[in-house]
């Protein structure tokens, strides 16, 4: 599957972005920091900003990511709106929401090697769309996994998860207690950018 493989911390500089949403606290580049002097955006430079940035975040390419558009413009509401909560609803992302994972990247992967379940059932579909009431879990065979225990007793890594998912990190499992709504996508963006660029 095609993926994006430019360095984490040079795409978020281009994009405006802080490592930390993508997981990494550590990333940064020094590369033309001292070049503050950049021609003025054109509007779709930066509507198209946007839309990258948001491609970036949640690890989709084009194709993908139009199909998202087209279904949160048939949804009721802002559309703007339902593209990113469509985003946000995808199981690599509520993974590392979630703690289970240290970086969005980690999560797809985790997910693609089927170590999580929902609702008690297998799933390895990184864009699965989790629904309110939904329990995640690590899988009873992936506990023991180095990779799991970092998140078990006194030493585990803290986590601090957005008010939609219930953690119960000494079972290894969140509850998925409501939808999430514009309010908890923890990233700047201006979806109707990314809206007004797809509306041409």
């Amino acid at each position: 599957m095609a993926k994006n493989t430019q360095p984490i911390a040079k795409r978020c500089k281009a994009l405006g972005l802080s490592p930390a949403v993508l997981g990494y606290s550590k990333k940064t580049t020094e590369r033309n920091s001292s070049n503050q002097q950049r021609k003025k955006k054109s509007e779709y430079a930066t509507q198209l900003n946007e839309k990258q940035k948001v491609k970036f975040v949640y690890g989709m390419l084009e194709k993908q990511f139009r199909i998202y558009y087209e279904k949160a413009d048939r949804m009721p509401g802002k559309t703007g709106e339902n593209l990113l909560v469509l985003c946000e609803r995808r199981l690599d992302n509520v993974v590392f929401r979630a703690g289970f994972a240290l970086t969005r990247h980690e999560a797809r992967q985790l997910v693609n090697h089927g170590h999580f379940t929902v609702n008690g059932k297998k799933v390895n579909i990184p864009s699965y769309q989790v629904k309110a009431g939904d329990v995640i879990a690590v899988r009873d065979s992936s506990r023991s996994s180095v990779i799991f225990k970092r998140f078990l007793g006194e030493d585990a890594i803290s986590v601090t998860t957005p008010t939609w998912i219930e953690r119960d990190k000494n079972e290894l499992k969140a509850n998925i207690t409501r939808l999430p709504v514009r309010e908890d996508i923890d990233f700047p963006v201006e979806e109707h950018l990314i809206v007004e660029l797809y509306s041409k």
